[in-house]
């Protein structure tokens, strides 16, 4: 029986409010669960008890190509500048196999942008010009394909 291979991340798709978006890259996907340390009062052991307990999540980084023109990362920025921040959108990211089909996801809740990065210029380099923004959310998920 043969030994299947990890999935390569270089595949994936972003569903970006509704509409599918290429990225050159997206960090942070992280879940953390903060850990509860306490001492019952009339415990016999010498150590402390540990108990799960909030979830915790960092912010979300998408990075991709400046296209001439495009100003959506802006915008958004600009749209959620109220203390409401009414704007979200919801995220999804897919990992995807060579048949372009989904095999992991996740789901990135209630986004709003906190940090927009412009493409770092260097007179001379031959690269792409490659802008990012920040997200926070309100929990990340891991959603069945």
């Amino acid at each position: 029986m043969s030994q299947p291979y990890p999935l390569p991340r270089f595949h994936f798709q972003v569903d970006w409010g509704g509409k599918k978006i290429s990225f050159t890259e997206v960090t942070g996907l992280v879940i953390e669960r903060e850990k509860i340390e306490y001492r019952h009062s009339d415990s016999k052991d010498f150590h402390k008890i540990a108990q799960p307990g909030l979830q915790k999540v960092g912010n979300v980084v998408f990075k991709r190509g400046k296209f001439e023109n495009d100003l959506d990362f802006n915008t958004w920025f600009d749209e959620v500048a109220d203390e409401r921040a009414t704007k979200r959108r919801d995220v999804i990211v897919r990992l995807l196999n060579e048949k372009h089909q989904p095999v992991a996801a996740w789901k990135i809740a209630r986004c709003f942008p906190v940090k927009v990065t412009a493409p770092d210029l260097k007179s001379d380099a031959n690269e792409i010009a490659v802008e990012s923004i920040e997200v926070a959310h309100e929990g990340l998920t891991h959603i069945d394909v």
